[in-house]
C-alpha cells in the first residue's frame, strides 16, 4: 500500500457503492436451489421520526456483524431494513407542522435510510417496506379479515382507557402510571365500541411456549410470564343479607378468607348501579369513580376511597354479615367487578379498611405463636394458618386446596384457573393507522370488505385543524355501499393498533408475493428468525403481541412456524453524562458540542462559564446529552464508530460514550491500515506461535461472535494485533496478517475491503470465507504454572504441558524470585499440582 492513512471519506463511499451495484447482500427471492444453512438476523426496525441516534447505530451494527459473519461461514443470509411507520408522531407533526402525515414520515424515511447506509450495513434494502405503504398494510387487512373469519376478532363496548390529548383509545399495556405512553396525559375511563384480538383463546400456548425460548434472557421470560398472569383460585357468590342479589367473587387467595371484612363493588356493577338509582350519593360517587385511574397500576398508587351501600352479605363459612362498599379500585373488566376485602393481607384492602374503621384480622403468621401480633401494614409473606378455624395450622397452598374443596363440596363455589391477560383492544381513533377493513350498513349490520376491494387506503386530503379522528369526519371517504345490499352504509373509522403492524412485519420481509401476504413456503424456509436484537422495552408489548400473531396464523393453516424468534438479544443503551446550569431556578441543559471538557471541569464554549457535570444517563433530546451519529461517521469514519460500538462493554450493558473512546478507535483503524499494508513484504519461515496465536485467535472470534460477546472478540483482535506488531517477519505472519483481515472484515468492513483491494484482490471481501484453522494448533501444549512460597505466589513457569512434577519442582528451586523469598529458609514441604501450581512450604 502506498497510502500511509486510512481515508474513510473515501474508503466509505466507494465500497457501500460496490456492495449496491454488485447487489451483494441481496437474497433473491424463492431461490429453492440454494442449498446453504439459512440464517434470518433481524434487528427491531426503527420508527421514522427524523433521525437515527446513536442507539440505532449500536443495535444495528451489532446485527450486522453477525449477519456478515454468517455469510463468511458459508450461510444464505436474510439481512432486511424497513420502517415501523405509522402511529401518533406523524399525526402531531401534521398539527403542529401543517404537513401531510404521509409526506412527514416519508422525508424522514429517507433521511434515516441515508444515514442507515452511511454506517455500511450489510442489508437487502430490495426487501425494505414501511407499514404506512398500501401494498403492505392491505395485506395486513386482508389477514384481519382471516383471523375474523376464524373467530379470532371481535367488536363489543367496552370500558377503554382514552388519552384526551391524542384523542385515542390506549391498551392497557401504553398507560405507563395512569397516563399516556406517548402524550404523558391522565388517562380518562370511557365506554366506546372497539374491536379486539383474541389473544387470552393463546394464554395457555403462550405460556407453555416460553419453555421452549431457552434462548431468550430469563428476565423477558419472567415479564411475559408474569404478565400472561395464570393463577388458580376460588369461585364463588356471597349471600346477600338484607337485599336480592348475589355478589360473585374470585379470589386467588381463599386460604384467608377468615379474614374477610368486607365486599367491594366497581362503579359498574349492577349492585351499585341499582344503589345509585335510589341514591344521589351513591350517583355522584360513581360519577367521581369514573373520572379516576382506568388501570391496577394506576389504582395501587391512588388514595382509596368507597361509598357505604348499607347493604350486606353473609360469609360462608362464619355466618357473619359484611358491609358492601363501592369502590374506586375495583374494576368491571378484571375479574368478577367484586373483591372480597381481605385487609390483614392485601395492602390494598388494608388502606380502605384503615380509612373506614373496618377490622382487619389476621388469618397468617409466621407461627401459630404469632396469631395474635397486631398488623400495622399488610402482612403479604407465607406463613401458617391462624384464626382459621378448621385450617389453623396449614399451609397456604393446603389451605386454598382445603377452601376449595369445602367449597365445592358444599355447592356455593368451585375452583378456577383465571389469567391477568385481557384480550387485545386493537381500535384506535386516529388517522395514520392502517384502516379496519368493516362496513357499517344499516340493514346488513356490520360486514367484511371483500378481500377483491382490498386495500382500503387512506384518503389523502384530510385536515387535522379539529382534535380527534379525521376519518370520522372525512365527508365521502367513510360513505361507501354495502357489499352486501348494496345500500348506503359507512367505512369503519377506526385503525388498527400500530402494534399490529409490527406483529407480522418479519413474515412479509421473508416472503414478498404482490398476491398474498407471504408465501407459505419461503416463510417455512426463513423463520423462525435466528437472531432478533432489540431493547427490553419491547419485552412485553411487541414481543408478546407478535409472538399471539404468529401462533394464530398458525393455528388457521396459513403458516407452519409457531415461535416467530428463535433467539432474542436485547442490547443496552448508550449513555452520556449531562451539562446543565440552573438559571432562574431551572435546570438548562447543554449539548455534548456547547461544552469544552477539560479534566474534571466542563465550560461553555460561548461563554467560558463552568456547567455542571451530571451523571451517567440515558441519551434524550430532553438532557441533550445526545450525539450526532452523522458528525460522528463524519469526523472519524464508519470503521470507528461501529468498533466503538463493539468494545469495551458487554453487549447486553450500558454503553458509556466517550470521546477519549472513540478517538482510540480511530486510532486503531490507522494502526491496522498500517499493519495491513505490511503484506506485500517478503517472509519466509514459520512461527510455530504465531501460528498458534493466529488460529486460537480466529477461532475464539468466531465463538465469540456466534455468542454476541463483540466486545470479548475485540479483546482477541487486539491482542492478536499486539502479536503480529511483535513478530519478526515470517511466512507465518503474512498469513496472521491476511487472517486478521478477514477476523475484522464483519466489524471494520471498509477498511477490510480497502486494504483487501489493495493487495490486488478483484473480488469483494464480503464474499470471501472466513479463514480455516488447524484443530491441532487450538490444543495449548504450554501451560503457566504458578510457583508460591508460603502460600504467596512469588513467580511463574511457562512449561511443557504434562512435565512432571519432579522438574517442575527443579524450576521452581531455581529461580531467582523464589530464592530472594526463600532467603535461606528450609523447605518443609513442596506440594505440586500439575501444569497448575508448586507451593514452596518453609
Amino acid at each position: 500500500m502506498t497510502d500511509e492513512r486510512f481515508d474513510p471519506a473515501v474508503a466509505d463511499g466507494r465500497w457501500q457503492r460496490a456492495w449496491d451495484e454488485r447487489g451483494t447482500f441481496t437474497v433473491p427471492a424463492g431461490a429453492t436451489d440454494d442449498n446453504r444453512p439459512r440464517s434470518y438476523v433481524l434487528e427491531m426496525f426503527p420508527y421514522p421520526s427524523g433521525r437515527i441516534h446513536i442507539g440505532h447505530v449500536r443495535n444495528y451494527t451489532m446485527g450486522d456483524v453477525l449477519a456478515r459473519y454468517k455469510r463468511m461461514i458459508g450461510h444464505a443470509v436474510l439481512h432486511p431494513m424497513g420502517w415501523d411507520a405509522f402511529g401518533m408522531p406523524a399525526e402531531n407533526a401534521a398539527m403542529e407542522q401543517g404537513v401531510h402525515p404521509g409526506g412527514w414520515t416519508r422525508h424522514n424515511i429517507e433521511t434515516m435510510k441515508a444515514q442507515l447506509k452511511r454506517l455500511g450495513l450489510a442489508l437487502d434494502w430490495s426487501r425494505e417496506l414501511a407499514t404506512c405503504d398500501p401494498d403492505y398494510y392491505g395485506h395486513e387487512q386482508a389477514l384481519f379479515l382471516d383471523l375474523h373469519a376464524a373467530g379470532l376478532v371481535y367488536r363489543k363496548e367496552s370500558a377503554v382507557n382514552w388519552d384526551p390529548v391524542d384523542q385515542t383509545v390506549l391498551a392497557n399495556e401504553q398507560v405507563i402510571d395512569g397516563r399516556g405512553w406517548r402524550s404523558g396525559a391522565l388517562v380518562e375511563k370511557r365506554k366506546l365500541s372497539q374491536w379486539f384480538l383474541k389473544i387470552t383463546d393463546f394464554a395457555e400456548e403462550l405460556l407453555d411456549g416460553l419453555s421452549t425460548l431457552d434462548q431468550w434472557p430469563d428476565k423477558v421470560r419472567l415479564m411475559q410470564e408474569n404478565w400472561i398472569g395464570k393463577s388458580t383460585g376460588l369461585e364463588f357468590s356471597f349471600r346477600p343479607a338484607n337485599f336480592d342479589e348475589e355478589i360473585a367473587v374470585y379470589s386467588t387467595r381463599p386460604d384467608t378468607i377468615f379474614g374477610a371484612s368486607f365486599v367491594a363493588v366497581a362503579a359498574d356493577h349492577p349492585v351499585a348501579q341499582a344503589v345509585a338509582a335510589n341514591s344521589a350519593e351513591a350517583q355522584a360517587f360513581i360519577v367521581a369513580c369514573k373520572a379516576g385511574g382506568t388501570t391496577a397500576a394506576e389504582l395501587e398508587t391512588a388514595e382509596k376511597l368507597g361509598y357505604d351501600t348499607g347493604l350486606k352479605v353473609v360469609h360462608p363459612f362464619t355466618g357473619n354479615e359484611l358491609p358492601v362498599y363501592i369502590a374506586n379500585f375495583v374494576l368491571m373488566e378484571y375479574g368478577t367487578g367484586a373483591v372480597m376485602g381481605v385487609p390483614g393481607h392485601d395492602q390494598r384492602d388494608f388502606e380502605f379498611a384503615s380509612k373506614y374503621g373496618l377490622p382487619i384480622p389476621r388469618v397468617v403468621a409466621n407461627s401459630a405463636a404469632a396469631a395474635g401480633e397486631p398488623l400495622d401494614a399488610a402482612d403479604t409473606s407465607d406463613g401458617v394458618i391462624v384464626n382459621s378455624r378448621f385450617l389453623d395450622g396449614m399451609s397456604v397452598a393446603a389451605a386454598i386446596a382445603e377452601v376449595i374443596a369445602r367449597a365445592e363440596a358444599e355447592g356455593w363455589g368451585r375452583g378456577k384457573t383465571v389469567w391477568r391477560l385481557r384480550d387485545w383492544g386493537v381500535s384506535r381513533q386516529r388517522y395514520w393507522g392502517t384502516p379496519i377493513p368493516f362496513i357499517h350498513c344499516g340493514a346488513c349490520g356490520i360486514v367484511p370488505v371483500p378481500k377483491a376491494q382490498l386495500p382500503v387506503v387512506l384518503p389523502e386530503d384530510v385536515d387535522f385543524k379539529t382534535p380527534g379522528n379525521p376519518l370520522a369526519r372525512h365527508p365521502t371517504w367513510k360513505h361507501v355501499a354495502c357489499p352486501v345490499c348494496g345500500g348506503a352504509a359507512e367505512r369503519e373509522t377506526d385503525t388498527l393498533d400500530t402494534f399490529v403492524n409490527s406483529s407480522w412485519y418479519f413474515l412479509r420481509f421473508a416472503s414478498q408475493p404482490a398476491d398474498k401476504p407471504f408465501d407459505r413456503d419461503e416463510v417455512a424456509r426463513w423463520l423462525p428468525v435466528e437472531q432478533y436484537i432489540g431493547g427490553i422495552e419491547h419485552a412485553i408489548l411487541h414481543l408478546l403481541y407478535a409472538r399471539f400473531w404468529t401462533r394464530a396464523l398458525n393455528r388457521i393453516g396459513l403458516i407452519d412456524v409457531k415461535e416467530p424468534f428463535a433467539s432474542l438479544f436485547t442490547q443496552g443503551m448508550v449513555t452520556h453524562e449531562t451539562y446543565s446550569r440552573d438559571i432562574d431556578g431551572r435546570e438548562v441543559f447543554y449539548s455534548p458540542g456547547e461544552v469544552a471538557r477539560t479534566g474534571e471541569a466542563a465550560t461553555l464554549k460561548a461563554d467560558g462559564a463552568a456547567v455542571s457535570i451530571g451523571r451517567v444517563i440515558k441519551m434524550s433530546k430532553s438532557k441533550k446529552n445526545t450525539v450526532d451519529p452523522d458528525e460522528i461517521v463524519a469526523k472519524y469514519g464508519a470503521d470507528a464508530v461501529r468498533w466503538f460500538m463493539l468494545s469495551d462493554s458487554p453487549p447486553e450493558r450500558d454503553l458509556p460514550w466517550s470521546e477519549a473512546g472513540i478517538e482510540g478507535c480511530w486510532r486503531f483503524v490507522q494502526r491496522l491500515w498500517r499493519l495491513f499494508g505490511q503484506l506485500d513484504q517478503n517472509g519466509d519461515g514459520v512461527d510455530n506461535a504465531l501460528d498458534r496465536k493466529r488460529d486460537q485467535a480466529v477461532a475464539a472470534v468466531a465463538a465469540d461472535i456466534e455468542a454476541l460477546s463483540f466486545n470479548k472478540a475485540v479483546a482477541r483482535i487486539y491482542e492478536l494485533t499486539s502479536a503480529i506488531e511483535k513478530a519478526a517477519p515470517s511466512a507465518s505472519r503474512l498469513a496472521a496478517i491476511r487472517a486478521l483481515m478477514l477476523l475484522v472484515a464483519p466489524m471494520m468492513p471498509h477498511l477490510a475491503e480497502q486494504a483487501h483491494a489493495a493487495t490486488g484482490s478483484t473480488a469483494l471481501i464480503a464474499d470471501a470465507a472466513w479463514p480455516s484453522v488447524d484443530p491441532a494448533l487450538l490444543v495449548d501444549d504450554e501451560v503457566t504454572v504458578a510457583v508460591q512460597v508460603r502460600g504467596k505466589l512469588r513467580d511463574t513457569l511457562t512449561v511443557a504441558k504434562g512435565t512432571a512434577r519432579e522438574e517442575l519442582e527443579a524450576l521452581a528451586l531455581a529461580s531467582d524470585k523464589v530464592q530472594r523469598a526463600l532467603d535461606g529458609a528450609e523447605i518443609r514441604k513442596v506440594i505440586v499440582v500439575p501444569d497448575r501450581l508448586v507451593n514452596l512450604v518453609a
